[in-house]
């Protein structure tokens, strides 16, 4: 990110805490896939999802970190609701779901975090949470497959990983942080 970016300042974790920041850059329900453009400073409607596809959750990125991918890292924000684009949420990770993701000959961990909102005022999930059970899981690991099955890519879950990695995965990359030029999926 750019020393002038909107985001520039915010690092990964919330203060001495391990909550973190998230950027929320497509809304739960949204049938279209914002991107933030570095470059301008806006969120930009990347593209359209398929007829009758949309995202099941708030999708976004932790600020201040670089994946595997050369992007922020993703986050998928588990909550009832739907967050405006560009509106900061403060996240307690819950687990990660590794995974990788071949576009042509080229294959390249492509790991989202999963995580709930916290509410700024008591410390406190926002209610009502989603229970983030076998169902929820398995319907998060085939909404990536078919996301990038409809891109030409293909994503193979690995693993669900708990809490504990995904806060090492964050510290892990927000070391590694550097220029963006694109965010997104």
């Amino acid at each position: 990110m750019t020393a002038t970016g909107p985001f520039s300042k915010l690092k990964a974790f919330w203060g001495d805490t391990k909550l973190i920041n998230i950027v929320i850059e497509t809304p739960t329900a949204s049938p279209f896939k914002v991107k933030f453009d570095d470059q301008s400073e806006v969120f930009r409607v990347h593209k359209a999802m398929p007829l009758g596809t949309v995202f099941p959750f708030n999708f976004g990125f932790v600020p201040g970190t670089k994946g595997a991918d050369g992007d922020p890292v993703d986050v998928l924000l588990l909550s009832d609701f739907a967050l405006p684009v560009g509106a900061v949420v403060i996240g307690e990770l819950i687990a990660v779901l590794e995974g990788e993701q071949q576009d042509r000959n080229e294959k390249q961990r492509n790991d989202r975090l999963i995580a709930i909102p916290i509410q700024l005022s008591s410390s406190e999930p926002m209610l009502p949470m989603i229970e983030f059970g076998p169902a929820t899981k398995e319907a998060i690991q085939q909404f990536f497959v078919k996301y990038n099955e409809l891109q030409g890519r293909i994503f193979t879950p690995i693993r669900y990983a708990e809490a504990d990695q995904a806060i090492r995965l964050v510290q892990k990359t927000q070391s590694d942080a550097s220029e963006f030029n694109s965010f997104g999926l």
